[in-house]
């Protein structure tokens, strides 16, 4: 039986191509295997910070995976949601779901994608600043997306944010932010494996002008 992707294996990513295969493999025992079994708190605490911002839609869900954010803002009445993940089975897993008004496998980062700039008025994202993964360079392109007056919620890995630069990269972007602000939150419950029980991340607050 071939062996299941884990934590490790994405930390361990470094190429588009490689995301995309770990996670193609990964997405059928994403919500359960990972979700479920790790107390994947992550998503949930994106949703609230959200919310309670005063983000509205129509909103991106940046990394959207199997629609583990959009579980939780579907429930409180916000939307429409659009996903993009570089991984078509996760975003197959999430089209099940019904959250998303439209889902794309796009790259955000490469020319000729779909997405309209400046054209959301909320992002969210969890998961997907992180090891291996997307760093301070993602967040520019990203907030391209954002309409004036936009609310974005978006986790970074708390180890990320101080190894990889972000706080360098938020400072840069003051210009073009109404508001920074930083929550630290646990990324997972106690249901987790030991060694994880204590990782925590940054949500980042962002306001554009």
């Amino acid at each position: 039986m071939a062996k299941l992707p884990n934590l490790n294996d994405a930390y361990a990513l470094s190429s588009d191509d490689g995301i995309r295969a770990l996670y193609d493999d990964w997405a059928h025992s994403y919500d359960a295997g990972f979700g479920e079994a790790m107390g994947y708190q992550l998503p949930r605490a994106v949703a609230i910070a959200f919310a309670g911002a005063g983000g509205c839609g129509p909103v991106l869900d940046f990394g959207a995976g199997t629609g583990l954010v959009a579980d939780h803002l579907s429930r409180m009445n916000i939307g429409p949601l659009d996903g993009v993940d570089l991984s078509p089975e996760m975003l197959a897993v999430a089209r099940n779901k019904n959250h998303y008004r439209t889902l794309s496998d796009a790259n955000i980062f490469a020319p000729g994608h779909d997405l309209v700039p400046a054209s959301y008025a909320g992002i969210v994202s969890a998961g997907t600043f992180t090891h291996g993964h997307v760093g301070p360079d993602g967040l520019r392109p990203l907030l391209a997306m954002a309409a004036p007056g936009a609310t974005c919620a978006l986790s970074v890995n708390a180890k990320h944010f101080a190894a990889a630069g972000f706080e360098a990269e938020l400072a840069a972007l003051e210009p073009v932010l109404a508001q920074i602000a930083v929550q630290d939150v646990r990324i997972y419950d106690d249901r987790a494996e030991e060694a994880r029980r204590d990782d925590m991340a940054k949500i980042l607050i962002l306001k554009t002008r």
